[in-house]
């Protein structure tokens, strides 16, 4: 493996160039803030590379050109921002029913409707609850940094590969921006490179024809498929969660937060540890699947989890899930853009322990 010297990268950027040394050969998107410096990025570095990059007319276009080139085998991807990733909805459910992989960016703003172009998390039930019509589900990575947002990125198309699925990349108008040191820790890979896919359509020429299909009139032969993507959805769910934990062991309280929040969250935290205070905190990092397993042993520790999202509470309801009435769950969030600091984050964890103390001792 090739490990260069660190770069300062924009997070869009790093997302971009990961794309790229992954073998993406097609990138189709369409302008929204504030993950237009992606797409700015994939129209210079695609080109350079003689690979096809298209501003569509429209995020519906965008997401059927994602659908066709993934057809072919081509590793693609698409990019937008919360009201744009709403309008690929549709062709997204129909990517997950005709297992097509790709790897789908959505840098978060501030909602619902238009919004403003703050960064929040509001997009996570869109994320992982399928987003669009039917049962489906897409893998959900959310990064944390610049260097999450390139390795992320490179480990989402293979995953996508591996298991023919969308994969999402939840990233954040903030992570987006930022700049931070980055490590290209990879050799990268060309296209040409890239092993040959069986199912693809690229002629049948010199074999039976095939074909990939959404449309299943017949209900059994529709419920033997849905069964069938079930069950790859439960393989996933064994073999890809990911998260990070942050003193949790012997934990009276626990933070759980992802991506952004989960920076600030680790600042505030880290003040708690030198103030004596037991309080942990785990980060999930893919959102589905989501780490239930791990929270549902953690509460042999800790008693409350406080769930701090930059949204008006969404990933809350995975936790109350994931604990099995086995423990508290409270949620502090800010919604709209609103990036809160540690300070402010530190002050409600320490009202939320004093109180879990105070009620010890009753």
């Amino acid at each position: 493996m090739k490990t260069e010297a660190k770069r300062l990268m924009r997070g869009s950027e790093a997302i971009g160039e990961a794309a790229i040394r992954s073998g993406c050969s097609c990138y189709f998107g369409y302008p929204i803030t504030p993950q237009n410096e992606l797409t700015e990025y994939m129209a210079k570095r695609m080109l350079e590379t003689g690979r096809v990059f298209i501003q569509s007319e429209s995020e519906l276009a965008a997401i059927n050109m994602v659908l066709g080139a993934a057809a072919t085998g081509a590793r693609v991807m698409t990019s937008s921002s919360s009201p744009g990733i709403t309008l690929k909805q549709e062709g997204i459910s129909f990517l997950a029913s005709m297992e097509l992989p790709c790897v789908i960016v959505n840098v978060m703003r501030g909602g619902p409707g238009l919004g403003n172009i703050a960064p929040s998390q509001s997009d996570y039930f869109q994320a992982t609850r399928g987003g669009g019509h039917g049962d489906y589900r897409t893998i959900v990575l959310a990064p944390a940094s610049v260097q999450e947002l390139f390795d992320l990125t490179r480990d989402g198309f293979d995953l996508a590969d591996e298991y023919r699925i969308p994969v999402i990349i939840l990233a954040d108008g903030m992570l987006g921006q930022m700049m931070e040191p980055l490590v290209l820790k990879d050799t990268p890979i060309a296209p040409e490179e890239l092993p040959e896919k069986p199912w693809t359509l690229r002629g049948a020429k010199d074999r039976p024809s095939r074909f990939i299909r959404s449309l299943i009139l017949d209900v059994n032969l529709e419920e033997e498929h849905n069964w069938r993507l079930y069950r790859k959805y439960q393989r996933i769910e064994r073999r890809e969660i990911r998260f990070e934990e942050y003193f949790t062991e012997g934990a009276d309280m626990i933070v759980v937060a992802y991506g952004t929040a989960a920076r600030i969250a680790k600042a505030a935290v880290k003040k708690c540890i030198e103030k004596n205070m037991r309080v942990g905190l785990i980060r999930p990092i893919s959102l589905w699947p989501f780490p239930n397993e791990k929270i549902l042993d953690l509460t042999k520790y800790a008693g409350h989890f406080m769930c701090f999202e930059m949204s008006m509470g969404q990933m809350v309801e995975d936790v109350r899930l994931a604990v099995q009435g086995k423990a508290e769950v409270s949620i502090y969030g800010r919604p709209g853009g609103v990036v809160p600091t540690p300070a402010e984050l530190f002050r409600v964890i320490s009202r939320t322990y004093n109180k879990i103390l105070r009620e010890k001792k009753a």
